[in-house]
């Protein structure tokens, strides 16, 4: 007897041989039991999920002699000879090759001719590749066909099925095999066929057959025969991992060994796309239940080594690539040049850019757990956002928070964010802000009017402290202002801050006082460049805090406290007005703007009267 293939040896024959589609045979079964079966059903599903097989067996039901429970006995004529494909009760039509209005005019002219068993079961295979007339054609039989005559017809893609020939059906969806189900009903069969097969051959059967029993058992088949797995089963893994390496290298080298092999760069580029799917379900904690234990470890190891980003960007790249293939003179230059790309994480795209941060976080957070931030407690924060009013000071400087001993483990770090405000805690509070390493400038105030502004206190006599050298006191600021301070600074600085003026010196904090709260957020966008002039001019650093001060009038020689609403920016910066030059003079009658428009034109006298 000539060989038969594993799953021709093992299709199903009855309801319970049907694997991972319970949903489907526990409906037939219980419809055949009672008798209210229908004239017509559709199956869809992925291949090789056993769409056909349940169509078999749903005849040898509707024909079977000894029903036990909507089950087929196998052992009556009727279910041998079906079983053996010589039953004339059973009729199989591939609408794939006969998808012409003839063949199923042909079949029409046959469904009502009686035959040995009560039902006559026409199987029709992916029937969505019928023709329109053929579709037609075929709606009224199918409607209301002969008593003893049942359609099954079968598709793998039920999207192209006319809605009017699924109005007309009962549907049934076929699903994915579960991995460990599957892997179960593959050592079966090892079992039973005596096969010499070892895990990594189950392994690369149930990782082909991707939840499909008849691929599956296919691959089985070549594992068996061939004495092993293939050497380049493992090309579309080897890619990934070269991909979240950035082994271009090595990702090369493993599409030239596949290749070499007879490998097609279209099944490399799916196989890898696959691949890239799981890792991302896996990223994004998806059920992964279509997987064995095997490939579900895989996918988890993919995705922690490559991440989201890297997974997506891969995903879309190798998706375009293989819709490329089919235009390009070489299939293997597309997947070549985006298996490159991708290992080089060039680009600058956002899902590149996603990556590159993605792969900067990593590398920060392992650093962060890797080397704790040690040195002093942090100090307390300076607050130097433009307010309404001078804050309190307080009488009693805060503590410190404990730190961590022995007893009491220092609290977990979270990533780049802790690492990086625990590096800008380290840094001296009397460091001017914007040149502390990662600090942010303040925040202009927001738009719209402003809220009235309290009245700040009375300007209080003291001054700031320094181990560097004498105390920066009020009168030095106020000194320095009115000594030509201003003059040797930029334009728009000049312009802005001689609105107001120095009202106290208070712990390395000097308060400025405006005349409104128009004023402070223009102010805000050059308080730097005075801060780092005073720092100069002083030899400390010195951070400046503005307030509103409408009760107190700006010291003499300065310009008026009282300034429109709202200042247009060509009314504060504007150039010295020595450099500003005459205009011409313009004529004030009409005569001479006639004479000016007519040049060489002579005015002549009315004459007398």
């Amino acid at each position: 007897m000539a060989y038969r293939s594993l799953y021709r040896r093992y299709r199903s024959q009855t309801f319970a041989e049907i694997k991972g589609q319970p949903h489907v045979t526990q409906a037939l079964k219980a419809a055949v039991a009672e008798g209210r079966y229908g004239h017509a059903y559709l199956f869809s599903g992925p291949r090789g999920t056993g769409k056909t097989s349940t169509a078999r067996v749903l005849a040898k039901a509707l024909n079977c002699e000894h029903l036990d429970a909507g089950e087929p006995c196998g052992t009556c004529t009727s279910c041998v000879d079906i079983e053996h494909g010589r039953s004339f009760d059973l009729h199989e039509l591939d609408a794939a090759s006969n998808n012409k209005v003839d063949d199923i005019r042909d079949l029409i002219a046959k469904v009502s001719l009686g035959s040995p068993g009560r039902t006559k079961v026409y199987i029709l295979d992916e029937v969505h590749m019928l023709t329109s007339g053929a579709e037609n054609a075929l709606l009224k039989t199918l409607e209301e066909p002969p008593p003893h005559v049942v359609f099954v017809l079968a598709t793998t893609e039920p999207h192209k099925v006319v809605p009017t020939i699924r109005s007309r059906t009962q549907h049934f969806e076929f699903h994915l095999l579960p991995g460990d189900e599957l892997a179960e009903h593959v050592r079966w069969v090892i079992d039973d066929a005596g096969l010499d097969v070892d895990e990594a051959g189950i392994e690369y059967a149930l990782r082909q057959g991707g939840g499909s029993a008849r691929d599956t058992l296919s691959a089985l088949d070549l594992v068996a025969a061939a004495g092993g797995v293939p050497s380049t089963s493992d090309v579309g893994f080897d890619l990934a991992r070269a991909i979240g390496a950035g082994d271009t290298g090595a990702a090369l080298t493993a599409i030239q060994r596949a290749m070499e092999t007879g490998r097609e760069p279209r099944v490399i580029g799916e196989e890898t796309l696959s691949l890239l799917r799981d890792a991302f379900l896996s990223a994004m904690g998806a059920p992964l239940a279509h997987l064995n234990d095997s490939s579900r470890t895989r996918a988890n190891e993919l995705a922690g080594s490559l991440g989201p980003a890297t997974i997506t960007r891969s995903l879309e790249h190798l998706g375009q690539a293989l819709v490329d293939m089919r235009q390009a003179p070489d299939p293997r230059v597309p997947l070549e040049v985006t298996v490159l790309r991708l290992a080089r994480k060039d680009g600058n795209d956002v899902a590149a850019l996603l990556q590159r941060i993605e792969a900067l976080e990593q590398q920060v957070a392992t650093l962060t757990q890797g080397s704790p931030t040690q040195g002093s407690p942090s100090p307390a924060p300076v607050n130097v956002q433009a307010t309404g009013s001078i804050p309190p000071v307080p009488t009693t400087p805060a503590s410190p928070p404990p730190r961590p001993t022995a007893a009491s483990p220092a609290p977990a770090r979270n990533g780049p964010a802790s690492a990086a405000r625990s590096a800008l805690s380290d840094q001296p509070v009397d460091q001017p802000l914007d040149q502390r390493p990662g600090a942010a400038r303040s925040q202009p105030a927001p738009s719209g009017p402003p809220a009235a502004p309290s009245p700040a206190p009375m300007p209080v006599a003291t001054s700031a402290s320094s181990p560097d050298g004498p105390p920066i006191t009020i009168d030095d600021l106020t000194a320095a202002f009115s000594g030509g301070f201003l003059d040797e600074l930029e334009q728009r600085v000049r312009a802005r801050f001689r609105l107001g003026h120095f009202t106290s010196v208070i712990g390395g904090v000097a308060t400025f006082a405006v005349p409104n709260a128009h004023v402070i957020p223009r102010c805000e966008e050059v308080r730097p460049e005075l801060e780092r002039a005073l720092h100069q001019r002083f030899g400390r650093p010195l951070t400046v805090q503005l307030v509103v001060d409408a009760s107190t009038p700006p010291p003499r020689g300065s310009t008026p406290t009282t300034a429109p609403r709202s200042l247009p920016e060509e009314h504060i910066d504007t150039s010295d007005v020595a450099h500003l030059e005459n205009a011409d003079d313009v004529a004030s009658t009409g005569i001479d703007r006639l004479t000016r428009a007519f040049p060489g034109s002579t005015l002549v006298a009315p004459p007398p009267d």
